[in-house]
């Protein structure tokens, strides 16, 4: 098997062979699965955990032991260490989404390592930069989230139609999308009688602000996906 051009038809990398792969792999995992020094150097050469990381994502690709998915695997092991780590921003980080828009770049990060005597350094340096952009774009995300939040948060300041009880609900329902509320559960938490509860969320189903459902003999209030955009059209 072979990595190649699917129009050139040009080799970009033929793996070991696969009569080697159960050892190979078994050193990976030994790799995978050490701790913050590398017991298989000698006097435990210190392995920092993202080179580590990144290491593997080339490693699995490298020995290539499936016949189609050794990219997202290599991935998903990637992310995999990253979180066994302690590096918990890597749940919501793509570095897919960089990777695919510049496929070439990708590909030649493997073979300039390969073409230089094994040098990972080609391959460290370009993930590390991926890695950074993708940091990058995530807090750009939360960026633009925050404001577009702050923004239909200053819409319920202002809006009159509103009492206190039900501001801090549409407030809790702008940051949890999907979030299900009771009558119950509004009551217990406002400290409220039942029917000033009931009166607040029909109110909030009927501007549409909520979508209303029967669970048994009970209504669960559902915080639609697009509240905010529901809100600035009530403005």
């Amino acid at each position: 098997m072979t990595v190649q051009d699917a129009i050139s038809g040009e080799v970009f990398h033929s793996p070991p062979p696969a009569a080697q792969l159960p050892q190979r792999l078994k050193r990976l995992c030994d790799f995978a699965n050490g701790g913050v020094r590398d017991v298989s150097k000698p006097h435990g050469r210190f392995v920092h955990p993202v080179v580590r990381a990144i290491l593997l994502h080339f490693w699995l690709a490298y020995d290539h032991p499936f016949v189609d998915g050794n990219g997202r695997t290599a991935r998903a092991l990637f992310y995999w260490s990253m979180l066994r780590q302690g590096y918990w921003l890597f749940e919501f980080v793509s570095i897919s989404e960089i990777l695919v828009k510049a496929p070439a770049q990708y590909a030649m990060s493997f073979l300039h390592t390969e073409t230089d005597g094994n040098d990972a350094t080609y391959f460290l340096r370009y993930q590390s930069e991926v890695m950074r952009r993708a940091i990058s774009a995530l807090h750009d995300y939360i960026e633009r989230k925050s404001e577009q939040l702050r923004e239909t948060e200053s819409l319920l300041k202002g809006a009159n139609q509103f009492n206190h009880r039900q501001q801090a609900l549409l407030s809790h329902a702008l940051r949890h999308p999907g979030n299900r509320y009771t009558i119950a559960g509004h009551r217990r938490g406002q400290g409220i009688v039942y029917e000033t509860a009931r009166a607040d969320l029909l109110a909030l189903a009927r501007l549409n602000l909520l979508i209303s459902n029967k669970s048994g003999r009970s209504f669960v209030f559902v915080a639609p996906t697009d509240i905010a955009e529901r809100l600035k059209r009530l403005d």
